[in-house]
């Protein structure tokens, strides 16, 4: 269906000035509420009164952007996106100011478990997977080979999963730089297919990647994929099941047969699934829409794996991270290069499956170079980890390792999948909290060790991304009685 960008519909004209219309009326909103101010100075209204960006730090930020601000958006199609990778030598698909705004379609990986609710009739989505017994939309899928002779499951050997759009290069942004990343929306995309008016949908595998893969009951094992459905006309703010399935072999186009879910973007064959309608009735699962993976290129390798995160951010897998929410990142490479996927409708801590509800979005966001020469004495000056900010707390990420790729030497990519552990990863979150403590509110070592006994939490974000993660959480008004 067109939504303004097919050209060879016939009343394209029409679907764009509609869509050029809803894009107006979103705009006037963002920006009668101030959050199109440049530099860090919205952050300290409409993102909560309490900010890392210190008031000075947002002044020198707004006064290196130009006076006009641009929006601009990035559609999800075969062209704008990577699949499975990041990587410091993509060719940018937009170039934006700091302070502009970007409006990025994102698209699940696993839509092909139900191609006829998360595919069809979508113009973007088809050309990202098409798929035949002659050609893919997007043939490489992951960090792997390329080359035909090597790779045995596909292209890219699913060495990394996720559908990425972009990336966004951010003229000015340097290594050493701070990438503040703002998402100010992130709504479900609309089901194409008319017998799905109104509807989305996600897929969540519990697949064999999954804490649980091998502590099944009875000993068996095995992948079970369930759909779930949302409205997307504002009717209900929840997600329910439609049905479920087990995994059979499925034989992809080129002939390739996975007896397992190993490369993503497989289509399924539902002739060969046994489906399970009668499941998790009565379950109402509250929508809290996020991105999963979204960050920044970094600079140790050409092609990097999208599932473990790292010091850039990438897969950090936290529900926390979407409408509202500020992200930080360390700038690796020139541009930043930034990129959003792997979109999801709702997610508990530890994605324990390995999946959450992988349900494709659409998100704004508004980024912001802080400058390395304006950081001294600032929050964010020795920032080296993705920080997590939202209107009421400070959430900084731990990691088995907290830079894998630098760590772990020339076969880190490989090696990470069998380092990793949550004891690691909750040594690097106490030791990040508590560089966070000292140097944004000046505590000592011993201060921040008693307040992060009695008034940070720790929780697991994941134990399904290879480079395991932890977080801490500091909730700002611990801090209201400083001045």
């Amino acid at each position: 269906m067109c939504q303004g960008d097919d050209l060879n519909c016939p009343h394209f004209k029409l679907h764009y000035e509609k869509f050029k219309e809803g894009l107006d009326i979103e705009r006037r909103s963002l920006l009668r509420s101030g959050v199109f101010a440049g530099g860090g100075a919205a952050a300290l209204g409409a993102f909560g009164g309490l900010s890392v960006v210190t008031p000075a730090l947002a002044q020198a930020s707004a006064a290196r952007q130009p006076a006009e601000r641009s929006w601009h958006t990035l559609s999800a199609n075969a062209d704008t996106v990577h699949w499975g990778y990041f990587s410091k030598t993509l060719k940018p698909r937009v170039e934006i100011n700091s302070g502009d705004i970007v409006t990025i379609e994102t698209l699940t990986h696993h839509a092909g478990d139900d191609l006829e609710r998360m595919v069809t009739g979508d113009p973007g989505a088809e050309s990202v997977f098409l798929w035949t017994k002659d050609k893919k939309g997007v043939d490489r899928r992951g960090a792997g080979s390329t080359d035909p002779k090597v790779y045995k499951k596909g292209s890219g050997d699913g060495q990394g999963v996720h559908i990425m759009t972009g990336p966004v290069f951010v003229r000015g942004a340097e290594p050493g730089d701070i990438l503040e990343v703002r998402i100010l929306d992130c709504v479900p995309r609309s089901c194409a297919n008319p017998q799905f008016k109104g509807k989305s949908f996600g897929s969540n595998a519990a697949a064999n990647w999954g804490f649980q893969y091998n502590d099944l009951l009875g000993g068996a094992k095995r992948e079970v994929v369930t759909i779930y459905q949302l409205e997307t006309t504002g009717g209900k703010n929840w997600a329910e099941a439609v049905y479920n399935f087990q995994w059979v072999p499925q034989t992809d186009p080129f002939g390739v047969t996975h007896t397992t879910i190993d490369y993503p973007g497989v289509p399924v064959d539902h002739s060969k699934t046994k489906r399970n309608n009668d499941v998790l009735k009565g379950v109402r699962l509250p929508i809290r829409p996020h991105f999963g993976t979204l960050g920044l290129a970094p600079s140790e390798a050409d092609f990097v794996d999208t599932i473990p995160p790292s010091y850039t951010g990438g897969n950090i897998d936290n529900w926390r991270i979407g409408k509202g929410a500020t992200m930080y990142y360390p700038v690796a490479v020139e541009g930043a290069l930034l990129s959003a996927g792997d979109p999801h409708a709702s997610q508990g801590d530890s994605e324990l499956c390995g999946t959450a509800i992988e349900c494709s979005m659409t998100g704004t966001f508004q980024l912001i170079v802080h400058k390395k020469a304006d950081l001294g004495g600032t929050p964010l000056e020795q920032l080296n980890y993705p920080l997590l900010e939202t209107q009421t707390e400070w959430l900084v990420h731990g990691f088995s390792f907290a830079n894998y790729l630098k760590e772990l030497g020339p076969e880190a990519q490989s090696a990470i999948y069998s380092k990793s552990s949550v004891d690691l990863a909750m040594r690097d979150a106490f030791r990040k909290m508590r560089h966070f403590l000292m140097t944004t509110k000046g505590l000592t070592e011993d201060e921040a060790i008693s307040l992060m006994s009695i008034g940070v939490d720790f929780g697991v974000t994941q134990v399904v991304d290879g480079n395991w993660g932890v977080h801490a959480l500091v909730r700002k008004d611990v801090f209201s009685g400083r001045a």
